[in-house]
C-alpha cells in the first residue's frame, strides 16, 4: 500500500521539500508492522554500529547517546519489557515535526515511530546542526542496502522551510503525528485538519527542576562530588539549559545552615568544572546579567543573587511562588529555594512540570510522593546526570503503545 498525499503528487521540484534520506513522501509504502519487528530492530542496530564507527560521536555526545540507545541488546530489552499486549500493529503513517533546539531528537522520534511499527515522515530541524547531517548520511546509506529495502520504502527524512501548505498536506494523510515545539507551535499544528482517527502526541513547553539533599552533598566523597558536578553539567550545559528536561529550579532539602554549606560545596565544584571547559561566551554572560536585572524587577520572592565568574548565576528565593515555572534560566542561570521536606512541591507542580532530577533522595520515595499526592505534573524522576536521557516512555507517554493499535479478539 502506498500512502496518498494529494498535494505532494506535484513534481517535487515544485515543492520546497528536500529529501535527506528514504522515499519520496508521495511514494511512502504504508504497510504497518508489529511493534519491535525484527526488521526495525535490525535496521536500528545497524545504524548504531555505523554511527559508533565514525569519529563524530567523540565530538558530539548526543550522537553517541542515540547510537548507544539503538544497540540491539537495548532494543531487545525494550521489546521484552513491552511484553505481549495482544496482537498489535503500527497505526500506519506517522508525521514527526522535530524540534529545532535539540539536534538529535528527530532521530529518537523516528526510532520511536519505527519501533511502534509505522511508516514515518520526519521533518528534521532546519538549523544547520552537524549531528543531523551525520545521522541522516548513515540512515541514507543503510537505506540503500538490499537488507533494509523494506524499511527504506516506509520512511522519509525531509527538510523544508516553514510552510503550512506542505505541513497541512502531510497532516491530512497521516494516521498519527508526533509534534515537538512550544505551546504556540503545537496549537498551530493541531489546528490543521487531520483524519478523524489521527492520534496526536504533542511535546509542548515543559519545566523541570532538581532536588538535592543537603546532607548528601556535604557527606559525598570528592569523587562522588565530581561525579555529581559532571552529571549536573550534562543535564544543563550540554544544551545550554534549552532542553525541556534541564532544571531551572533547585530545591535544597534540609535546614538553612546545612543547605548553605551544601550550596557552597556544590557550586565551588561546579565552578572548578566549568573553568576547565573554557571561557563562557560573552553573549551568554550578557544574557545572564540582563536576565538577572529583569528578575530583580519582576520577581518579588528573589532576595539575593550570587555569581560564579560569568559561568553561573544563582537567585535565592525567600518563598516559592506558585508561578515559578514562568521564571526560567539559560546558559547556567538558576533559582534556589531551601525546604525542609517535599511538601513544597504540592504548591507549585502543575501540568507543565516534566522532569525531577535528584541527588541524595530516594527516587522511589519521590515517585510515591507524586502518586500519593495526585500531582498533575512530573512525568520523570531521574538521578542528576540523566535528565537528557530520552526513551520510549517520555512526557508520560508510552510511545510505542500510543503509536500502535491493538487488534482485539473480544
Amino acid at each position: 500500500m502506498v500512502a496518498a498525499i494529494p498535494m505532494l503528487m506535484k513534481r517535487m521540484s515544485d515543492i520546497p521539500v528536500e529529501i535527506l534520506a528514504g522515499a519520496s513522501p508521495e511514494r511512502i509504502a504504508c504497510r504497518p508492522l508489529p511493534p519491535y519487528s525484527p526488521s526495525a530492530i535490525a535496521f536500528l542496530a545497524d545504524l548504531s554500529k555505523a554511527l559508533l564507527s565514525r569519529p563524530e560521536p567523540r565530538r558530539y555526545p548526543d550522537i553517541a547517546a542515540f547510537a548507544f540507545w539503538c544497540r540491539k541488546a537495548n532494543l531487545r530489552r525494550l521489546a521484552g519489557a513491552f511484553g505481549s499486549a495482544g496482537h498489535r500493529l503500527g497505526r500506519g503513517l506517522v508525521l514527526h515535526i522535530a524540534p529545532s533546539n535539540v539536534p538529535v531528537n528527530f532521530a529518537f522520534s523516528f526510532a520511536f515511530g519505527l519501533l511502534a511499527g509505522n511508516a514515518n515522515i520526519v521533518r528534521v530541524p532546519g538549523a544547520d546542526h552537524p549531528q543531523v547531517a551525520v545521522i541522516c548520511e548513515e540512515i541514507e546509506r543503510l537505506f540503500s542496502l538490499p537488507e533494509h529495502a523494506d524499511i527504506a520504502a516506509m520512511n522519509a527524512l525531509i527538510r523544508y522551510p516553514r510552510n503550512d501548505e506542505v505541513t497541512a498536506a502531510l497532516s491530512r494523510s497521516c494516521h498519527a503525528r508526533v509534534l515537538w515545539g512550544g505551546d504556540a507551535t503545537i496549537a498551530h499544528l493541531r489546528a490543521m485538519p487531520t483524519q478523524a482517527r489521527c492520534v496526536d502526541v504533542a511535546f509542548a513547553d515543559r519545566y523541570s527542576l532538581c532536588v538535592m539533599a543537603a546532607e548528601a552533598v556535604l557527606t559525598a566523597s570528592e569523587p562522588q562530588l565530581r561525579g555529581l558536578a559532571e552529571g549536573f553539567y550534562n543535564d544543563v550545559f550540554f544544551l545550554d539549559q534549552n532542553a525541556c528536561s534541564s532544571p531551572h529550579l533547585i530545591l535544597w532539602l534540609g535546614g538553612q545552615e546545612q543547605a548553605e554549606a551544601a550550596m557552597l560545596r556544590f557550586w565551588l565544584a561546579m565552578q572548578r568544572l566549568l573553568a576547565s571547559k573554557g571561557a563562557t561566551p560573552a553573549l551568554h554572560a550578557v544574557e545572564k546579567f540582563t536576565h538577572l536585572c529583569r528578575t530583580a524587577i519582576h520577581l518579588d520572592a528573589a532576595v539575593s543573587s550570587s555569581r560564579h565568574a560569568n559561568d553561573i548565576y544563582r537567585v535565592r528565593l525567600a518563598e516559592l511562588p506558585e508561578d515559578i515555572d514562568i521564571h526560567r534560566g539559560s546558559h547556567g542561570f538558576f533559582f534556589e529555594y531551601v525546604c525542609a521536606d517535599l511538601n513544597c512541591l504540592k504548591r507549585i507542580v502543575g501540568e507543565r512540570y516534566q522532569t525531577l532530577s535528584c541527588f541524595g533522595v530516594d527516587r522511589q520515595q519521590l515517585i510515591q510522593f507524586v502518586v500519593a499526592e495526585g500531582l498533575i505534573g512530573i512525568d520523570r524522576v531521574v538521578p542528576v546526570g540523566k535528565a537528557l536521557d530520552i526513551g520510549v516512555i517520555w512526557d508520560g507517554y508510552d510511545l510505542v503503545g500510543t503509536l500502535s493499535r491493538v487488534i482485539s479478539d473480544r
